[in-house]
């Protein structure tokens, strides 16, 4: 099998997983009355989607993770050996990406299990999430540091490269943990999170066609089938919600995808809309406390265009589109290295 077959197959795989576990799985999590509650907060049209089963992440997680796996070890296992040898530091950025965006997910299912256990939005505290969340990332750091990826080197897009020195790992740590969270405060509009990850894993499918990485390129095109396949049901009216199960899964997904390409810092443009989401958060929150007033209609900033009169379709649209900008930027920018 070659590469490029690996590479459609892995998103075609994905794609069919995700979407038909949907005929089995938003039933069986109506059977359960997985539903998620609408913070009072919200936006009051929100009401309606009281009751929408979630944690309907688990559809594209069972498809990008077999669909990866199963792509990745074939064609490393192909007879053209010394073509497909990923070798430890390529091996160790597939696989422990995979297993460090598992376990994003697992704290997210933690989370929304709270949810739907005691009939309310608050899950996990923030100390319980974020003191596993740095576990998470320091392990799947480690096992890169382990597997001979190390590198302190940040090369970032259009501005050259720096050395950070010992520096690099805790920040390291740092910027997963943040990226993830900024991508879980994205899910908040129906299809909104996984329009935006499906362009990013194009994003990212595209730098490492450029940079010649084939198993980046089976999982970021696994990542787009996945949420492809997810948005026939999350797309609005949303039949089901991706959760915190889900969006901390996606969340890992791109984190390794860029550590993946060797490329981290490129999560500033293929990402931008992330990085825009936990900022109007932030600065919401550093307004209020200070001056008490508000910068936005509502944190984070895809409510406050909500509340302007703009329709969750145009929101989608208009991100995703922007992401769209940031990985043309993102490519544009490999060819400056």
């Amino acid at each position: 099998m070659s590469s490029n077959t690996a590479i459609l197959l892995a998103a075609l795989v994905s794609l069919t997983i995700s979407g038909a576990l949907g005929v089995w799985l938003i039933p069986f999590l109506h059977k359960l009355k997985y539903g998620q509650t609408i913070l009072e907060i919200g936006p009051k049209w929100h009401k309606n989607k009281q009751g929408t089963p979630t944690m309907g992440g688990f559809m594209f997680i069972a498809g990008v993770l077999a669909a990866t796996a199963a792509c990745a070890l074939t064609l490393a296992l192909a007879d053209r050996a010394p073509e497909n040898d990923y070798g430890m530091v390529l091996s160790a950025r597939l696989f422990a990406g995979l297993l460090m965006a598992l376990g994003f997910s697992l704290i997210g299912f933690a989370d929304d299990y709270v949810k739907v256990a005691k009939k309310r939005n608050l899950g996990l505290t923030a100390r319980q999430k974020l003191a596993v969340q740095f576990v998470v990332a320091g392990l799947y750091l480690w096992a890169l540091y382990a597997a001979g990826d190390r590198s302190t080197i940040l090369i970032v897009p259009f501005l050259g490269q720096f050395d950070f020195g010992v520096f690099y790992w805790p920040l390291s740590v740092l910027g997963v943990v943040y990226f993830v969270n900024s991508v879980n405060l994205t899910d908040g509009l129906d299809g909104l999170a996984g329009s935006v990850t499906m362009m990013a894993a194009l994003g990212f499918l595209a730098v490492s066609s450029l940079l010649g990485i084939v198993p980046m390129q089976i999982f970021s095109a696994a990542l787009a089938g996945g949420c492809l396949g997810f948005l026939i049901w999350n797309f609005y009216p949303a039949k089901v919600f991706m959760g915190d199960t889900g969006s901390m899964f996606l969340g890992g997904c791109v984190v390794a995808l860029a550590f993946g390409c060797g490329m981290p810092a490129l999560l500033a443009l293929v990402g931008i809309i992330y990085i825009i989401e936990s900022l109007s958060v932030i600065l919401q929150v550093i307004s209020f406390k200070t001056t008490g007033k508000r910068i936005f209609k509502m944190s984070p900033i895809h409510h406050h265009f909500e509340m302007s009169g703009y329709s969750e379709v145009q929101i989608v649209a208009a991100f995703t589109l922007v992401t769209a900008v940031g990985c043309v930027l993102a490519v544009v920018s490999i060819f400056y290295l």
